[in-house]
């Protein structure tokens, strides 16, 4: 279990033990560095784990990823090197690894499929950290074809809930507007500034429904390629703000700085290969937001 220390991973591990598993094998970053391919190859040689979720990576919003190009490149790519090939050395029954729903091309037609990877320029802003990601799927997809080797990639869409990033500068648009309408609604500030015209479509899943289907899609798929994972529902960045004020009880205004980036007008995933598989999200956006603030107010 690779990055259980993050909201992705902390999920998967919540879900293990709800499902009664007890050898989970973990290290925090400060013990195991996944950039040092020796400290890798030592570890897998020292506990040898039969199935590996690999969850472990460098990331952050539109700004980190624009400053730090070469660190998410170089970092994932590392990470992910030393990752998967141990697991191919030590004999690892099977793999996830999991990507991100910015591999896709930056103008791919709407709601995105599988089969769109590749077909197209990638969005500038953070090109470094999914060209990394492309990377991992095609290495997978490299030791199955090579090896045979039972490794699986998943693309999860934009996540949150428990254990996310509230960082003032690198955290992602749905935790950011959490903090700030929070921190709008205890100092009595008359507006919140949002970056952009509002407009931009987004689609959310909250991370222990994520959680929910790694563990179902472990069990049940095994295939070349990746498969998507989200809810196939999206909003815009306006309604998705009306939604976080009401949920935090913010009472002030609205403000959209059109000066800044938009990003991506629309990024919905394709869920119909899961969805036929039999795997649905549960948890709505709304009851996550409510559960995702709670658990930024116990932490903050």
């Amino acid at each position: 279990m690779a990055g259980h220390r993050g909201m992705v991973g902390s999920a998967i591990y919540r879900k293990l033990q709800q499902e009664g598993y007890q050898n989970l094998i973990v290290r925090t970053s400060a013990v195991l560095d996944l950039r040092n391919q020796k400290a890798v190859e030592d570890f897998f040689e020292e506990t040898k784990p039969e199935y590996v979720f690999l969850a472990a990576a460098k990331v952050g919003g539109i700004l980190a990823n624009n400053c730090y190009r070469a660190d998410f490149l170089y970092e994932n790519l590392a990470i992910q090197n030393n990752v998967i090939h141990q697991a191919y050395v030590n004999g690892v029954k099977k793999l996830m690894f999991l990507g991100s729903s910015c591999i896709y091309p930056k103008l791919a037609p709407q709601p995105l499929k599988e089969e769109y990877l590749l077909t197209g320029p990638l969005e500038e802003t953070n090109e470094p950290y999914a060209i990394a990601k492309i990377a991992g799927i095609k290495m997978c997809d490299a030791y199955r074809a090579q090896y045979g080797c039972d490794f699986i990639s998943v693309m999860p869409t934009n996540l949150y809930g428990y254990n996310d990033n509230y960082h003032p500068e690198n955290s992602h648009v749905l935790p950011a507007l959490i903090r700030r309408f929070d921190e709008a609604k205890k100092s009595g500030a008359k507006e919140v500034v949002i970056w952009g015209s509002g407009k931009p479509m987004r689609e959310f899943l909250f991370a222990d429904d994520l959680a929910d289907a790694c563990y179902f899609l472990m069990q049940t798929y095994s295939e070349p390629h990746l498969i998507n994972i989200g809810t196939g529902e999206d909003l815009t960045i306006k309604d998705l703000a009306l939604l976080i004020k009401a949920i935090v009880g913010y009472e002030g205004e609205l403000a959209f700085d059109s000066t800044k980036p938009d990003g991506t007008p629309r990024k919905l995933m394709d869920v119909s290969k899961l969805h036929a598989l039999g795997w649905k999200h549960r948890i709505e956006l709304r009851e996550g937001l409510k559960l995702a603030y709670q658990d930024f107010l116990d932490k903050n």
